[in-house]
């Protein structure tokens, strides 16, 4: 399927791995032009150097979307497609035995880092969007629908699922589609390494990291059976990203095996 995408440019934030990185991937494949963002830009991040351009910025600071975008649009011009992809569980709240032990300082963080560094960078990069009658996808969680631990994360990501359907509702008729992508458990660092939040939840529940993710699929209601895969998760993005889904706007897309059940 020809997606129509070579030649637009695109925004990706958190790009330095996992996801994010896919993202680029799956983008640039189709011949978008994309700027990558992220605090540390990883080897893997380098490797795609000449198919697009990183760019080292820190979003949980109020300085930083002005800056990416600012960067952005002198390396692309105008922009076509917004993936706001940053964000994830701060220190503090994923070592947290609930939400009597997360303290404000982690709520802040938490809110900077999934919600606001966001709202800033849309804020930024909208006219631009809005002149090329372009997309925003915006990467939430299965946390937004369900009251998984931690609370602070889950709640970040369900205001950001509201910021999407308000923004595709005021802007829908000048052209733009806004959206979101909600992951499941996916097979990113975070889940298979060793210092990573699996590892940690495993140890708290006396199993090594290889027989807590042997059993963690069945334990989450995962109907497949199975993590989702970082690269499955960009194929869906870059879908909607495209012309192809063009009458498509303020919907959340599950990118789960079926973890979340309700209708």
């Amino acid at each position: 399927m020809d997606l129509h995408l070579t030649g637009k440019t695109a925004v990706v934030t958190g790009a330095s791995k996992g996801i994010g990185l896919e993202i680029v991937r799956a983008l640039t494949a189709e011949g978008v032009r994309v700027v990558a963002a992220a605090r540390t830009i990883t080897p893997e991040l380098r490797e795609l150097d000449g198919l697009s351009t990183a760019v080292t910025v820190d979003l949980a600071t109020p300085d930083g979307a002005a800056f990416l975008v600012e960067r952005a649009t002198e390396i692309l011009g105008e922009l076509d497609i917004l993936i706001n992809n940053v964000g994830g569980v701060v220190p503090g709240s994923a070592d947290a035995g609930g939400f009597l032990e997360i303290a404000d300082d982690a709520w802040q963080r938490t809110y900077e880092l999934n919600l606001f560094g966001t709202v800033r960078v849309t804020r930024r990069a909208l006219p631009s969007l809005l002149r090329r009658r372009g997309v925003i996808i915006n990467i939430s969680s299965i946390g937004a629908r369900a009251a998984y631990h931690p609370v602070d994360y889950g709640t970040a990501k369900a205001a950001l699922n509201n910021l999407t359907k308000a923004l595709a509702e005021e802007f829908g008729a000048q052209g733009l589609r806004a959206l979101t992508v909600s992951p499941g458990p996916t097979r990113t660092r975070n889940w298979s390494a060793p210092d990573g939040y699996a590892a940690d939840v495993a140890a708290q529940n006396g199993l090594t990291l290889d027989e807590f993710l042997a059993q963690a699929p069945a334990q989450m209601g995962i109907t497949t059976g199975r993590f989702t895969e970082p690269h499955e998760t960009a194929a869906l993005v870059t879908f909607l990203a495209s012309p192809v889904s063009g009458n498509l706007t303020g919907a959340d897309y599950l990118a789960d095996g079926g973890a979340i059940k309700t209708v």
